[in-house]
């Protein structure tokens, strides 16, 4: 049997979806959310540091997560089969995603600060795709996106969480757009500056066309969030084309005190969020501490971005 996608970018298909949404929708499970974002005066956060160009990527050539069938993300114009003994080689390591032939020109060789916006107008208008990182303060945002260009300082870093504030595009290669936009779930600056953040990044979500997908970041060291979850099932109701990506995986709690190992909280929201999803949303297991996962997040940008250009 030959499992195929439809060729589309709306690959999450909510369940139930009721008539009428809030920005922060009630799932299966009680979910309560307290979450703003705060702005201030848009800032440039561009290093003079040079970008470091990286090798190109082959297939990888060995055997990847065992993942049934039905738990995989098929990209538009895939086929798998279950007889298909190449199958594991063409799953990208740590992830549940199929390689696709328009996995290509994955290396990132320039990148440079664009602007801060604080309005989905008035971002940049240059039709180019771009790829939206979003998560949870503190989950390792702004360190993942130097970790993907290879910048220590492209997006700053800070020891208080919240810091971001604004949809902050960064271009690559002269070609496309990673997105650095708030974090969700803190608040720390003065009332007067405090925005409606579920209207800010709703707007951006729903109306931003050049937006090929978003990439939700989930602290997989330790136990899921209803504010992630609540995030994701948001996400699926909308039809915005998401990913799921599990930062710290490097990570390991002590038995003794509780905690789980990474794999055991990525496989518990996944879980979780199954009942939200008649499709499996595709992820990726990542850190920025032992760059794991780098180049699977920008070999599927690329199949995601080069099916977006085609079509």
């Amino acid at each position: 049997m030959v499992v195929t996608q439809l060729p589309r970018f709306h690959y999450l298909v909510f369940k139930n979806p009721p008539p009428s949404f809030k920005f922060f929708p009630k799932p299966k499970v009680p979910i309560k959310s307290t979450a703003s974002t705060l702005f201030s005066a848009p800032k440039s956060t561009l290093s003079t540091t040079e970008p470091i160009p990286i090798t190109d990527f082959s297939l990888p050539d060995e055997p990847k997560l065992e993942i049934s069938l039905d738990k995989l993300f098929v990209p538009p114009e895939t086929q798998v089969s279950c007889d298909d003994s190449s199958l594991s080689t063409r799953i990208l390591k740590g992830s549940n995603i199929v390689l696709s032939r328009y996995a290509r020109d994955a290396q990132v060789v320039q990148a440079e600060f664009v602007k801060s916006s604080v309005r989905t107008e008035d971002c940049p208008s240059d039709g180019l795709p771009e790829f939206a990182l979003v998560g949870r303060s503190n989950v390792g945002k702004s360190s993942l996106l130097n970790s993907l260009v290879r910048r220590k300082r492209l997006a700053l870093t800070s020891k208080k969480p919240g810091k971001t504030q604004c949809i902050n595009h960064f271009r690559i290669n002269d070609s496309w757009y990673l997105v650095d936009l708030p974090g969700y779930g803190y608040a720390s600056a003065p009332q007067e500056l405090r925005t409606d953040w579920g209207k800010f990044t709703k707007d951006y979500f729903i109306n931003r066309s050049t937006l090929v997908s978003v990439f939700l970041l989930i602290d997989a060291s330790i136990p899921a969030k209803k504010i992630d979850l609540e995030y994701a099932s948001w996400l699926g109701q909308n039809q915005v084309p998401m990913t799921l990506i599990f930062t710290k995986c490097d990570k390991r709690k002590k038995k003794k005190n509780g905690g789980k190992r990474p794999e055991e909280n990525v496989k518990d929201f996944q879980e979780l969020i199954c009942g939200f999803f008649q499709t499996v949303p595709p992820w990726i297991m990542t850190s920025s501490v032992t760059n794991q996962g780098r180049d699977e997040i920008l070999l599927h940008m690329a199949q995601l971005r080069n099916y977006w250009l085609k079509h």
